[in-house]
């Protein structure tokens, strides 16, 4: 092999290891990534609570009876407006009239009594009274032992005075009891409002109340004119919510229309279960919030279901950054008091330098390489975080995707990815 064939063969290995090192120096140059960017901008935000609940009025009356009987007479039905003091029906008085002229016969008798026993002892008074006068004028004609007699007739013929006035009391009691009785069969509307639940027909029986309250329930009336929705609360929220606060809520049967309303009250306990028993450990904690709908239409009905949107705080003009923008890493080093203390031989103490988490955004350089930063935020919005330090108006930072951003690293480079439009199809 001649001397230049050999140079020929070490300078094309020289190339194929040069082009080699050059391939691998490329594959291991680093790779940009795909994130989205957005600049901090100033926008006005607005903090919520958002909750479900269904539409009542903020006044109604279920009504039952105080007596058992069957209804006679029903002169209403579901949906009718009534007024204070309509009869809405009669239950079947022929008993309750029988007891009242069983009553009235029973103060008559013992009225009667009353008198008699009234004569009597005014009898007994006036013998007592003549005996005492002749036997001051003659002791031998009226003995004393007749005289012990007279006055304990007197004395009993009183004390049958004062029973008789005690029965006559009695029996007055008895027959404004019936007539009370007589009077509740026939049921008056105690509000001004709308039937909106009837649960009986005429015929059936109707029961007292205290026996049963659901299914003694005959009607319910409600005042349409104020109506309000109660809404379950998370615990987590519900100390941002105050009263008096504006909402904004939608009513499932009206999905093209939301209403205005207002916080008027927050339940102090939590809401209890269907047994009535407090919430457990691992069970979630909600707290009842009463709304008061402004401008509810006149269509709405009892147990619309509606969701409300409690406006809890707002904020004009200040600087913000997208929700999914806001990461967490480790950033700042623990203090000295806070970090741990190693002994080494010398049983001198050091002090190792750790990390703390830290909420914070990658803010992208010039360069386009980001850099983690910490950032104290505000109220937040639907979409957007109040940043009140960290950031300057204009910066870019990294806000998007979720994923790009749990994989980023200080000092990563980045680039914006490109928006992708959906195809327009022609009909």
């Amino acid at each position: 092999m001649t001397k230049r064939t050999k140079l020929t063969i070490f300078i094309t290995t020289l190339l194929l290891l040069g082009g080699t090192a050059g391939v691998v120096a490329a594959t291991r140059r680093e790779k940009p990534v795909d994130v989205r960017m957005e600049n901090v901008e100033a926008r006005d935000l607005t903090a919520s609570v958002t909750a479900s609940g269904k539409v009542q009025p903020r006044s109604k009356v279920d009504l039952s009876a105080d007596i058992t009987g069957r209804i006679v007479s029903l002169r209403v039905r579901e949906g009718d407006v009534v007024s204070k003091g309509q009869v809405l029906l009669r239950i079947d008085p022929a008993q309750f009239e029988a007891a009242v002229q069983r009553a009235e016969a029973s103060l008559a008798s013992v009225r009667a009594q009353a008198a008699q026993s009234q004569a009597n002892a005014q009898q007994a008074q006036r013998n007592l009274a003549r005996s005492e006068e002749i036997r001051k004028t003659n002791p031998a004609l009226v003995s004393e032992e007749q005289m012990e007699q007279l006055r304990t007739q007197q004395e009993v013929s009183q004390a049958l005075l004062e029973a008789s006035r005690h029965s006559v009391d009695q029996a007055i009691a008895g027959l404004t009891d019936a007539r009370n009785s007589l009077e509740k069969t026939t049921i008056l509307a105690p509000m001004s409002g709308r039937v909106t639940r009837l649960n009986v027909e005429e015929g059936e029986t109707a029961i007292m109340g205290t026996l049963n309250k659901d299914a003694a329930t005959l009607l319910t009336i409600s005042d349409m004119s104020a109506l309000e929705t109660r809404v379950r609360v998370d615990e987590t929220d519900v100390a941002r919510v105050a009263i008096g606060d504006s909402t904004i809520i939608q009513i499932d049967a009206f999905p093209d229309t939301t209403f205005l309303g207002r916080v008027v009250q927050i339940s102090n306990s939590s809401v209890r279960g269907a047994t009535g028993a407090a919430p457990s450990a691992d069970q979630a904690v909600d707290y009842e919030v009463t709304i008061q709908l402004l401008d509810a239409p006149p269509a709405t009905r009892p147990d619309f279901s509606a969701t409300a949107k409690i406006i809890t705080d707002s904020r004009k003009n200040v600087l913000s950054i997208p929700i999914i923008a806001l990461t967490v890493r480790e950033h700042e080093a623990l203090a000295e008091a806070d970090a741990p203390l190693t002994l080494g031989r010398s049983q001198q103490p050091t002090i190792e330098v750790g990390k703390r988490d830290a909420e914070g955004v990658f803010v992208v350089g010039a360069d386009n390489k980001v850099t983690f930063r910490p950032v104290k935020v505000g109220i937040a919005g639907e979409k957007f975080f109040e940043v009140i330090d960290g950031l300057k108006p204009g910066e870019r930072i990294v806000a998007g995707t979720y994923q790009a951003i749990r994989e980023l690293r200080d000092g990563a480079l980045v680039r914006q990815m490109e928006e992708t439009v959906a195809p327009v199809t022609k009909s």
